[in-house]
């Protein structure tokens, strides 16, 4: 037996739409702003690495590698924590109370925080990464 669906007004529909905008924007200028802060707050060593053609330069070292690899594994982690984080919020917003969406809108959530927490971490693995290959 399904329950009757409840009529939402003009206002609370309205108040719902700006709090799912609100969710997106946030979310996704915080995934922005943790990307900047992981991959790009850095100081690189070889800061030779574009040529005056502008084309990029072959990588000096492993330690460039790396930390190229590094710094892609970063942006796609945090892109992708960002649109769990998205959805979640959304989810969460459009639940209307109903306990099933609610439970699998954190479990959402919870997986956009382990997408950040293992963003946040990845800089300590690339050093654990180039301490077994040997590369200082």
């Amino acid at each position: 037996m399904s329950r009757p669906r409840r009529s939402t007004s003009s206002q609370a529909f309205n108040l719902k739409v700006l709090l799912v905008c609100l969710v997106i924007l946030a979310s996704i200028t915080f995934g922005i702003l943790l990307e900047y802060a992981i991959a790009h707050a850095a100081v690189y060593a070889d800061s030779t690495s574009v040529i005056a053609a502008g084309t990029a330069a072959p990588p000096s070292s492993l330690n460039t590698v790396i930390d190229n690899l590094r710094n892609v594994i970063v942006g796609l982690l945090v892109a992708l924590a960002t649109l769990f984080l998205t959805v979640g919020g959304v989810r969460y917003i459009l639940a209307g109370g109903d306990p099933g969406e609610v439970d699998a809108a954190k479990k959402t959530l919870r997986y956009a925080a382990l997408g950040y927490g293992i963003a946040v971490l990845a800089p300590l693995l690339v050093t654990i990464l180039k301490g077994i290959v040997g590369a200082q």
